[in-house]
């Protein structure tokens, strides 16, 4: 008997109690960095019930500038999300907003404020790409992010009745032949009480799953499981507590690369677990794009106070073209890229962007088409190539 080649991956909505702290710490540091492009900011959510915690660290250039109103950008971004209906049991006119944000320890802030900015702790942090999708990402992450996406734009275009803000899905991905196909998809999205669950999950099926799949032109004759529960109405913050950078899974590749372990929401750039990812991300796909590998995996390691890397490694799994090897690329890439945290803020102008962090922090950091991230640009294909002396 054949054994399947399985695999999965899984998204959560921004109305999931982790996404919302991790939306509510991004909006903070773009409030932060609008007042002050150098500011260096490190906030951590937690929310349960009626109450949300905002802890942190945020220090500013200079001591004339004041601080945002931490808690009117938590009940915005809340307000954005629909968490205003109190049947919920977690809505702006409700909670209780606690806010423990202090100054940034002057340890850490003198190893990062030097002449050159150095990494602001030390970590380790992945960067991948597959030419398996138009977006360099996994198909399993791709699928599942759309999905949530496109049903909480439903559901907020009230388009989606009865449907609440927390939702999540799970797609998992049969490899077993040549072609990749759809396995199983899965998806629970919160309700009102006393709906047609039978009507709801029929609007999910036909508005949501079978658009979503359909222009991958894959084998429709998959499983779907809509709400396995039956029952969803109790949710969000209410239902489960939040967290901030508790769904580093879901921010990347969905389980398919590696991942150090370090979050991204809240973090300015001077901290390596997100600038450093971002970078290891950009190296990745140009690499892709290049026509030089099928997929790659990069991964990087910095030390706090020091501006250089500590260790830069590639990883082919065995897909090189044209001859070459992994010991290839390394001098390659070290000649294209720049690896130093400041360089890396530069070239992505990471401390004055030209998004929003609070963008970034629902639907995924990679593979975003729609928002023109400086890190998926594909602006090093021709210097790859130019130094490996290929067309």
């Amino acid at each position: 008997m054949e054994i399947k080649k399985l695999f999965t991956s899984e998204a959560v909505s921004e109305g999931h109690p982790d996404k919302l702290c991790d939306q509510v710490a991004d909006a903070i540091l773009d409030a932060c960095l609008k007042l002050d492009a150098n500011a260096h900011v490190a906030i951590e959510c937690f929310a349960a019930k009626q109450k949300l915690l905002i802890g942190g660290e945020v220090g500013f250039s200079a001591k004339n500038i004041t601080a945002p109103d931490y808690k009117s950008i938590a009940k915005q971004v809340m307000k954005d999300i629909g968490y205003t209906n109190p049947d919920y049991e977690f809505s702006i006119n409700e909670v209780e907003i606690i806010d423990w944000v202090q100054t940034q320890s002057s340890d850490i802030n003198q190893a990062v404020s030097q002449q050159e900015t150095t990494a602001g702790d030390q970590g380790l942090m992945f960067g991948y790409a597959t030419n398996e999708t138009k977006e360099y990402m996994p198909l399993a992450i791709v699928i599942a992010q759309k999905l949530v996406k496109l049903a909480s734009a439903l559901r907020k275009g009230g388009k989606f009745l009865h449907a609440r803000p927390d939702m999540k899905s799970q797609v998992t991905i049969d490899y077993t032949g040549h072609q990749p196909k759809i396995h199983h998809i899965v998806m629970s999205i919160q309700h009102d009480d006393g709906i047609d669950l039978e009507a709801f999950k029929s609007y999910v099926l036909d508005a949501v799953i079978y658009p979503v799949v359909k222009p991958y032109q894959l084998d429709e004759d998959f499983k779907v499981t809509i709400n396995p529960s039956n029952r969803f109405v109790l949710g969000g913050p209410a239902g489960d507590t939040g967290l901030t950078g508790r769904k580093i899974i879901v921010d990347t590749y969905g389980g398919y690369a590696r991942h150090g372990g370090g979050s991204f929401s809240g973090k300015d750039a001077t901290k390596v677990d997100r600038s450093g990812a971002y970078l290891a991300r950009y190296i990745a796909i140009n690499l892709v794009a290049s026509g030089i590998v099928d997929k790659v995996e990069v991964q990087l390691a910095y030390i706090i106070g020091q501006a250089n890397p500590v260790s830069i490694s590639i990883f082919t799994f065995d897909t090189m073209k044209f001859g070459m090897n992994e010991a290839t690329l390394l001098p390659v890439i070290t000649s294209v890229f720049n690896f130093k945290p400041g360089d890396i803020i530069e070239a992505f102008k990471l401390n004055k962007p030209q998004f929003l962090y609070k963008d970034t922090s629902i639907y995924g950091h990679f593979g975003r088409l729609d928002l023109k991230l400086p890190w998926e640009q594909l602006d090093k294909v021709e210097a790859i190539k130019s130094k490996l002396n290929i067309q």
